[in-house]
């Protein structure tokens, strides 16, 4: 059926009529509060000392380092146990695959002795360079 030929429902222009008056009611209500909030800027709620100027005599150092090392630390913790690669052992594992050539009377090459420390890893903690960095930042005790 052609839209021009649809029968019309009565209830269409009350319900226009009804949202031009819930609108309208919206932009009085916004209005009126936004002028509300100019009024209450005028005056502070809370008197707040102003703030001094901080010394380098009273900052520690330590304090601050060891707050870094130690939110990282944990941070790092979390990373530690996730798995390097979710695929492995699937059909459609790409660090499984392996590309090798030999030169002459030299040892083959091949890159799994590169991708396998990773395919096979149960976490990045397991990993060799990864395991050691993150055992570094972690939290002792």
């Amino acid at each position: 059926m052609a839209r021009h030929s649809a029968p019309r429902s009565p209830r269409q222009p009350a319900a226009r009529r009804a949202l031009i008056a819930l609108a309208s009611a919206g932009a009085a209500l916004a209005a009126g509060a936004s002028t509300a909030h100019a009024d209450a800027a005028a005056a502070p709620l809370l008197d707040v000392p102003p703030l001094r100027s901080a010394d380098i005599g009273d900052i520690n150092p330590r304090s601050g380092v060891n707050a870094l090392t130690t939110s990282v630390g944990y941070a790092t913790g979390a990373i530690a146990g996730l798995k390097p690669n979710p695929l492995a052992g699937t059909g459609t594992d790409p660090l499984n695959n392996g590309i090798g050539t030999t030169i002459a009377d030299f040892k083959p090459l091949n890159t799994l002795a590169l991708t396998a420390p990773i395919a096979q890893a149960p976490s990045l903690g397991a990993v060799p360079v990864v395991g050691q960095t993150l055992d570094l930042l972690s939290p002792k005790g």
